[in-house]
């Protein structure tokens, strides 16, 4: 690399990686020397950040007085040059609009997409075009605009199926006079430009003038007008108060930040949007929010006079500084949400956080999982293979050992295991648990079986004499821990034991979650195999004690019948159903069942 980073000044600016002389990625800092330095450190680095280290020969620096004149000046940049490795939320295409053609003579209402507003005639932009497409669908259930091309409408002869619907007042057989449509038109354009409550209290005038004008019949159109509103309103998913806020989620996990955006107009949410970015490409939350609030404005959006973000903000001063120099706009920066507004926000949270779930695998998940909960338990080697063990019986009968198998990427279904417990130890957990893990123990010779971590659901008791076992063997490398079941089973409450005590988790971290699951597994598996095995001795005490049924015909009447209990309640003749049964066999049957 041709530049010396000792000679980076430590002020805020914005910074230029070079390959070949072009420019792969601008970034802005608060102090250049640190952030530039970051990239070229020894710390893990994840697969873009890397490559942009690796292909990175040159570096230049331009130092500006604050981090406004810094945020500004990456957008520029970024904006003239379009360097590969910045395409972070930036959306160069088009918004969808709602659009009226009031230069036909029944304007038709429709989604059209441009960068920019060019006349009255549209409304929006919109977030996305399913929200115009809603949008749209509702205002031809309150106003019965068409929304045919104008090809179409010229050679319709009779109403389609959107009269049919009572989406459409079909003016393309003149069913409706011009000046009543343009009236529908008008009063369609003036439901987008305003709030609901307004548009119905216009509409409750409008009913009482056409009753004092007697003229009842334009009065009962306003009316059912008035209630198809009401009912649309009634359909609403998410209802609020507000009129006018852009909600901006972020949340970081595992190497991924989802942001997550909810645009609020009129009182209605008018679209989402989600994106999902690398974390090591950003200083901090903060820098997130910078970046995703300047881009999303800078796409020609109408911005609102309060912008409403998940997270206390250090630069929201900064982001309302570089909105006003920008875009001449007054925008509040705010964290705290207002009763009506939660619901959405707590939505946009959860949307943040999903956009980053829907898109790992289910290995990423695990071996985060994994890794989280061996720097939790203070494990010093890799953590690779967990095997969790539960004891399930019916006071003291039919008692199943089960063992159960997680790698980091996942439940591994073929290595599960069940034991039998002898009669001698059954309802006798702790002494169950030792014979198990000492029959376990004899395969763990073969290192593709050997855990690195045992898992016991239950207490001391049980995590000692399980320690034991393994502490006596030649495997006892393998760590040994124990969950206890919280007051009442509560989930959430349980505690970890191991040798030295309890062990603190953090309850909502992915370490302490994939203990609750492998242990819930473990559970589950256990309490399958007891019932199986009690089922089994069950027909084995009762069908076998009949004369003349052997395997083959046992076999037969469950695969028939499903269970011994609707082999029971059959009728004689339903029995002779079954091959190899016959009327002797079926009397018997009834009689010993």
């Amino acid at each position: 690399m041709a530049v010396d980073l000792k000679k980076i000044p430590s002020t805020p600016g914005v910074y230029k990686f070079f390959n070949n002389k072009e420019i792969i990625y601008i970034g802005k800092a608060k102090n250049l020397k640190k952030r530039v330095s970051s990239y070229f450190s020894n710390s893990f680095k994840d697969r873009k950040t890397s490559q942009i280290k690796f292909l990175t020969d040159n570096i230049e620096t331009f130092t500006t007085k604050n981090e406004v004149e810094a945020l500004l000046l990456e957008q520029t940049l970024i904006k003239e040059n379009k360097p590969k490795f910045n395409i972070l939320l930036r959306d160069d295409k088009t918004y969808p609009y709602i659009y009226f053609s009031l230069d036909h003579n029944y304007p038709g209402i429709y989604l059209k997409r441009t960068k920019q507003a060019v006349n009255s005639n549209y409304y929006g932009p919109f977030v996305s075009s399913g929200a115009v497409k809603k949008s749209i669908k509702e205002i031809q259930k309150i106003f019965k605009l068409r929304n045919c091309n104008d090809s179409t409408f010229s050679n319709r002869s009779r109403p389609c199926i959107e009269f049919q619907m009572k989406r459409c007042s079909a003016p393309c057989v003149k069913n409706i006079k011009k000046i009543d449509y343009f009236e529908d038109v008008e009063s369609a354009k003036s439901y987008l430009s305003s709030s609901d409550s307004q548009t119905i209290g216009r509409l409750k005038y409008d009913i009482q003038k056409a009753s004092n004008e007697l003229d009842f019949e334009k009065a009962a159109d306003i009316r059912d007008r008035l209630k198809r509103i009401e009912l649309i309103r009634e359909e609403q998913s998410v209802v609020t108060i507000a009129r006018d806020i852009d909600i901006f989620s972020v949340h970081s996990e595992n190497n991924y930040i989802g942001i997550s955006i909810i645009v609020v107009r009129k009182g209605k949410i008018r679209g989402t949007k989600t994106h999902l970015v690398k974390k090591a490409l950003f200083e901090s939350i903060d820098s997130v929010y910078e970046m995703a609030i300047i881009n999303f404005y800078d796409s020609q959006l109408d911005i609102p006079k309060k912008v409403l973000c998940t997270h206390l903000l250090e630069s929201k001063g900064l982001i309302s500084n570089v909105l006003k120099k920008k875009f001449n706009a007054n925008v509040q920066i705010t964290h705290s949400p207002t009763k009506s507004i939660r619901p959405i926000y707590n939505l946009c949270k959860l949307n943040a956080k999903q956009i980053i779930e829907n898109h790992l695998s289910k290995s990423d998940k695990y071996n985060f999982a994994f890794n989280d909960l061996k720097n939790q338990i203070g494990y010093q080697k890799n953590l690779k293979k967990i095997e969790a063990y539960d004891v399930s019986h019916i006071s003291g009968n039919h008692a199943v050992a089960s063992c159960i198998v997680f790698s980091n990427e996942g439940p591994c279904k073929k290595e599960y295991r069940t034991f039998n417990i002898p009669k001698e130890l059954s309802g006798n957990d702790v002494g169950s648990l030792e014979h198990v893990i000492q029959r376990r123990i004899k395969y763990y010779d073969n290192k593709d079986t050997k855990p690195d971590l045992i898992l016991i659901d239950g207490g001391i008791n049980q995590l000692n004499f399980s320690q034991s076992v393994i502490h006596n063997s030649e495997h006892n490398d393998i760590k040994v821990i124990s969950i206890v079941k919280g007051i009442n089973r509560i989930r959430a409450t349980e505690t970890v034991l191991s040798k030295d005590g309890i062990i603190e988790f953090n309850k909502d971290s992915k370490g302490y979650l994939l203990l609750q699951e492998i242990r819930d597994e473990s559970h589950r598996f256990a309490i399958n195999a007891q019932r199986k095995k009690k089922n089994a001795k069950n027909r084995k005490s009762q069908l076998d004690k009949i004369e003349g049924i052997g395997e083959v015909l046992k076999k037969r009447l469950l695969l028939n019948f499903k269970s011994l209990k609707n082999i029971k309640s059959a009728k004689i003749e339903d029995l002779m159903t079954v091959k190899g049964i016959n009327a002797k066999i079926a009397q018997l049957i009834k009689e010993k069942l």
